[in-house]
């Protein structure tokens, strides 16, 4: 209830007042916040909540037909007005519904051209906590990206809010998860709880009565470093940085856009000291929004400190990726099943040739059939793009691709 006595509705926050789009007095002022925006030279506008911008009674109040409407009025006047910038979609929504964000059907190049893939993003933290490539696979099998000319995805690590576990209960049962119970264990998992995890982390938002839960914390953090750091565990330090590389390595190969969150390049760590602010204090979304580290910074091209190991690392990867046309966003994706569940793989196929992505998301040494490359369409020599000198794919006796423990390949054809 607002201060005058009426009510007012609130989505997330008291202090964050829903919009009602109803009044076309609303719409007009936003687009003129648009328009401000745009001559302040800002390309690509952020639409945050979108799938909450229109409330109906009796209803979740999310992907209402005048969310689309909406959408597409802004884009049509930003083209009369800006016709260079661009709509990036927040829609935290599952994949099929994630697609009407970009268009569909009479509405394909009149929505955003930007969306966060955030199956992805919650695919990959499982992936590490079980140290399985099943679940990923599995969603990539079901729900295969379609290719939109002019629209790309935003594939992320994590962002500046929390980790909701969004995969699909269906992708979960496939694989013989209990939908309820694994999200249950990742909220252990990643806030330490659970035995043995690597992860320092802490829930948003949690509700005792149901366990449901999402996750607060910055990459490094939830990735090992922390914990490593303070036990001066040197094997566990190579670890935590070799998880983070994957992570990156993968949305790098991914079709879309890579989207790397301030402080991940340099290792930075969970920043309690918004506890001591009383208007922070009750948001745990800043524990991961920490004031950038410049001394760490100082240290990015220091190869034998935590920072310099991480910046190089993505660095390469930067590199790898530019110099590959194969990684275009119109190349076709292609999710392949491995005979070893740690073990990701999918490729990338284009006018070009040919990618193969392979992923261990274990702490061990793991093997894959030496036969995926052909699968995936790579002819000729197969060399890893990601090695010194780009050499020869490391295979045993039995003529396995060995994968080194959190090792990522890129592997392609030389004629």
């Amino acid at each position: 209830m607002a201060g005058s006595g009426r009510w007012v509705w609130t989505t997330f926050y008291e202090y964050q007042w829903d919009l009602n789009y109803a009044n076309p007095e609303v719409f007009r002022e936003m687009l003129e916040v648009m328009f401000h925006l745009v001559n302040q030279g800002v390309d690509v506008l952020r639409l945050d909540a979108v799938p909450f911008l229109w409330k109906r009674m009796g209803t979740n109040c999310q992907n209402q037909p005048e969310v689309f409407q909406l959408t597409q009025a802004f884009r049509a006047l930003l083209r009369v007005v800006a016709p260079s910038v661009i709509l990036k979609a927040e829609a935290i929504v599952p994949p099929d519904a994630l697609l009407q964000y970009v268009g569909v059907k009479t509405t394909v190049g009149k929505q955003c051209e930007l969306a966060y893939n955030n199956q992805l993003m919650v695919n990959l933290w499982s992936g590490l906590a079980t140290r399985k490539a099943t679940l990923s696979t599995q969603a990539a099998h079901h729900h295969a990206p379609r290719l939109l000319l002019g629209a790309a995805p935003i594939n992320y690590v994590r962002n500046h809010d929390d980790i909701g576990w969004a995969m699909g209960d269906d992708d979960l049962a496939a694989i013989g998860e209990d939908p309820y119970l694994h999200r249950r264990f990742l909220n252990e998992f990643y806030t330490g709880r659970y035995p043995g995890s690597f992860a320092c982390g802490d829930f948003f938002q949690y509700h005792p009565e149901t366990g449901d839960a999402r996750i607060c914390g910055t990459t490094a953090s939830l990735a090992g470093l922390e914990q490593a750091l303070e036990q001066q565990d040197e094997r566990a330090i190579d670890l935590a940085i070799r998880r983070i590389l994957l992570l990156h390595s993968i949305i790098m190969v991914r079709g879309g856009i890579p989207l790397i969150y301030m402080g991940d390049e340099l290792g930075l760590l969970n920043d309690d000291r918004y506890l001591q602010d009383p208007e922070k204090a009750g948001d745990s979304r800043w524990l991961h929004r920490p004031h950038m580290d410049w001394t760490k910074a100082d240290q990015r091209h220091d190869p034998h400190s935590v920072p310099g190991r991480l910046f190089a690392g993505l660095l390469r990867l930067i590199r790898a990726r530019k110099s590959c046309p194969i990684l275009h966003n119109l190349a076709l994706y292609q999710p392949m099943w491995t005979d070893n569940e740690h073990v990701l793989a999918f490729g990338r196929r284009r006018q070009h040739g040919s990618l193969l992505l392979l992923a261990n998301f274990d702490e061990n040494v793991q093997t894959v059939q030496g036969d995926l490359p052909r699968h995936a369409g790579i002819q000729g020599r197969v060399y890893n793009l990601l090695a010194e000198s780009g050499s020869v794919i490391h295979a045993d006796v039995d003529g396995r691709i060995v994968l080194e423990p959190y090792e990522t390949c890129w592997l392609a054809g030389e004629e």
